[in-house]
């Protein structure tokens, strides 16, 4: 139960930072809101594709370290 509760707000820490939304880059943008609306949905595609091999390396390590922390400690 507190490891969930831990989780949630470190979740929702990471939610309300500003700068998590929107990185900032003015050329980046610019580039990107003047392409045809297939380009974007491309570009967003691509992007959501790169992110799931992150987010599996991410996750796995996390699991990895708390099994061991679990064994550890029983």
């Amino acid at each position: 139960m507190r490891m969930k509760t831990v989780l949630t707000a470190i979740v929702a820490a990471l939610g309300f930072v500003p700068g998590a939304h929107a990185q900032g880059c003015a050329l980046c943008y610019t580039t990107a809101s003047a392409t045809s609306t297939a380009a974007q949905h491309s570009l967003r595609l691509g992007i959501f594709t790169l992110l799931i091999p992150a987010l599996a390396l991410f996750l796995g390590v996390f699991i990895l370290l708390y099994r061991r922390a679990i064994a550890a400690a029983a």
